[in-house]
């Protein structure tokens, strides 16, 4: 029986960012946040009442899952004015928000991104490794800022943002830029994110891809990667 060849050594990564690399934080955090810029008295639990309130969260959870509804193609991750447009558009059916609480949600959305507790740690890894990384994200506006605050930005050899590149996922081109930045061939590197619709179109260009489903744990598993490489 002949033998397999082996496949050719990971040596580039490039990772997602919303729900692979960072969560979204707790949506009622973010509500009653909002509810505090705006210097409404109370809180929003007593002023919507309970079950308002836990519906109004749990429309925020899912807020950018419902946006493909109305934005199937990702139109919003292309322009700074579209993408506030769909997040208006979409949580203009949420219970108990008023078109100034939206703004504030709004306003203040890129605060509460934060990284899962894996991650710092494996991106460290990956570079103590030799192992280039690129982060790719279908984004309405700059992620720079959230980048360095997470600390992420210290750690990779390059962003990739849809808006800025006129391109989203799952569109190949998009995945080549990234590959521009690692400098390697498709054969080399493997994509890591949540979503099989959005990031699985890596696999177009014959990227090796790892979907880790979003998850609420602390951790997102990415541990994994480091078995791979």
């Amino acid at each position: 029986m002949p033998s397999v060849p082996p496949a050719p050594p990971i040596r580039g990564v490039i990772f997602d960012f919303h729900h692979t690399l960072a969560h979204a934080g707790d949506p009622a955090v973010w509500l009653e946040e909002a509810w505090s810029d705006l210097g409404r008295a109370g809180d929003p639990v007593s002023a919507l009442g309970a079950a308002t309130h836990t519906e109004a969260v749990e429309f925020l959870d899912q807020l950018w899952e419902s946006a493909r509804v109305v934005d199937p193609d990702s139109e919003r991750d292309l322009d700074s004015r579209r993408h506030r447009a769909v997040f208006d558009q979409v949580v203009a059916a949420a219970p108990g928000i008023d078109g100034d609480l939206a703004d504030a949600l709004y306003q203040i959305m890129h605060r509460q991104w934060d990284v899962y507790d894996d991650v710092l740690p494996v991106l460290a890894a990956l570079r103590d490794k030799g192992i280039r990384v690129a982060m790719l994200s279908n984004v309405g506006f700059d992620l720079t800022p959230t980048l360095e605050r997470t600390g992420v930005h210290a750690l990779i050899d390059g962003a990739v943002l849809s808006h800025a590149v006129g391109v989203v996922k799952p569109d190949p081109g998009i995945f080549r830029r990234a590959l521009d930045i690692l400098e390697l061939p498709a054969s080399e590197v493997l994509m890591v994110g949540d979503a099989w619709r959005d990031d699985a179109g890596a696999a177009a260009l014959g990227i090796r891809t790892l979907i880790l489903p979003r998850t609420d744990d602390p951790s997102h598993g990415l541990e994994l990667v480091l078995r791979l490489v």
